[in-house]
Formats: C-alpha cells, sequence, structure tokens
C-alpha cells in the first residue's frame, strides 16, 4: 500500500498462517533457548502443559504477515519503534494465526513534509478467534523531497 491509501481507522487483514512445531523449535533455538520453547517433553511437564511459541516468533510472524498486507512496494522505511507489545495467549504448534491491523492515525509530520507517520495496532488471533498478540507500533514513510 502507498501511504496516500492508508485512512484513520481502516482495518488491513491477513490470512491464517499455520505454525509449525519444526518453524517454532528452529526460531526458539537459535534466538530464545529457554527450555519452554525449545523442549518439547519438559515443556509438557511445565507450567503451560506444552511446547509454547517465543513471543519474539509471534512478533516476527506479525511483520511478516503486516509486510505482506500492508508494507510491500510502500514508501516504509523504517520505524521509530513501539509503544507496546502485549503477549496475551501463549502460541502452540499447529495454530492458524490472522493478523488484523487498525490504523490508528496517519499523518504527515509537522516539521518534514517528506515525512508519512502511521501509527496502528497490529492484533493476532488464533483459529478459535482467542487474541494472542497485541502490539502498538509507528511506521514511518518516505513521500519524497521535502517542499
Amino acid at each position: 500500500m502507498k501511504f496516500s491509501e492508508f485512512r484513520n481507522g481502516m482495518v488491513i487483514q491477513h490470512s491464517p498462517v499455520v505454525l509449525d512445531e519444526d518453524e517454532m523449535l528452529a526460531f526458539a533455538k537459535q534466538y530464545d533457548p529457554q527450555w519452554f520453547h525449545t523442549d518439547p517433553e519438559a515443556a509438557r511437564q511445565g507450567r503451560w502443559g506444552g511446547l509454547i511459541g517465543s513471543g519474539w516468533l509471534t512478533c516476527s510472524l506479525a511483520m511478516r504477515m503486516a509486510v505482506h498486507a500492508a508494507l510491500a512496494d510502500s514508501e516504509s522505511f523504517g520505524s521509530p519503534g513501539v509503544e507496546r507489545i502485549r503477549w496475551i495467549l501463549p502460541v502452540r504448534p499447529g495454530d492458524a494465526l490472522r493478523l488484523e491491523i487498525t490504523v490508528d492515525s496517519v499523518r504527515v509530520s509537522s516539521t518534514r513534509d517528506d515525512l508519512g507517520i502511521v501509527r496502528w495496532t497490529w492484533r493476532m488471533y488464533n483459529q478459535r478467534d482467542e487474541q494472542v498478540l497485541e502490539v502498538e507500533a509507528t511506521s514511518l514513510f518516505d513521500l519524497g523531497q521535502p517542499q
């Protein structure tokens, strides 16, 4: 999507993606090697009653989905960060996760008219329509040469 297509209140969706155990284990072993993410047997005995995906994997999947749904071929060039990340429920192998993005605000910077700013909330849901993730983020868009 181009910056000019974003509207306050619009909802952008990405269809479900099924998360498999091999993908979860590979990510966790590389980036979040805590036992409840990497050891299925130990995880079965733990608080969660089974393997759960890293929250960082969930965020990474949300990012990939946001790129496919909205940011690919846009003028987006980065982000100053996120306001908040909430991991609401654990993600498990076999979950079908979908992303719903609500555009909270769209504006051109008050100090640089070549800079577009989109603030949005990303919510991820599993196949039972239970929310598993919420991210409040800001994305920056290059609108060309300053006037």
